[in-house]
């Protein structure tokens, strides 16, 4: 984990009991320009000098952290969004979450095989959304150069979903529910 150079940790809101789990709110941090704008310069320092061609990120809050990257980095932005939302031709994956399947798909022409592909999220949980997400770059002939995540609740685990195939990186790390 890399120090921030502010705290940014102090601007998720934890609401203990959101759809029955605890939540972690990212809205604060958005509001406050200048820590969204850290904390994508510090997922940007992390990543520069990396050979990237793209990011890919899952709707809807990957978006605002997975845009602004790309744009900070100089590289292409990829959206994969749930099924029936994109208006060209698709691939789709259907994949388990905790309680159901899901399925998501990415543009059939999004990715050129061997592009070098880093995939973005806001949060990483269980690990199987953005698991999903790395078959999906890679069924498509991409190679995952690393998964980035603004938040990691440690406590659920997903790094062990993940592997360590790729490179795991989180700028703000919650190791228990209780975590501030």
């Amino acid at each position: 984990m890399n120090t921030p150079k502010f705290d940014l940790k102090s601007k998720i809101r934890r609401i203990p009991e959101f759809k029955g789990v605890v939540f972690w709110d990212i809205t604060p941090l958005l509001k406050d320009k200048d820590a969204f704008r850290e904390s994508i310069k510090q997922l940007a320092d992390h990543y520069r000098g990396k050979k990237i061609d793209l990011i890919v990120s899952n709707e809807a809050r990957g978006f605002i952290i997975g845009a602004p990257l790309a744009y900070e980095l100089g590289v292409g932005f990829v959206p994969i969004r749930k099924k029936g939302k994109l208006p060209y031709n698709c691939i789709d994956l259907t994949y388990k979450k905790e309680y159901e399947d899901d399925t998501i798909q990415i543009h059939d022409d999004a990715i050129i095989k061997d592009q070098n592909v880093l995939i973005i999220d806001d949060l990483l949980a269980t690990g199987g959304t953005v698991k999903a997400n790395v078959e999906l770059v890679e069924k498509l002939g991409g190679k995952v150069v690393g998964i980035g995540f603004l938040i990691e609740l440690g406590y659920l685990g997903g790094r062990k979903i993940l592997g360590d195939k790729h490179e795991v990186f989180s700028l703000i790390e919650f190791k228990t529910t209780n975590d501030v």
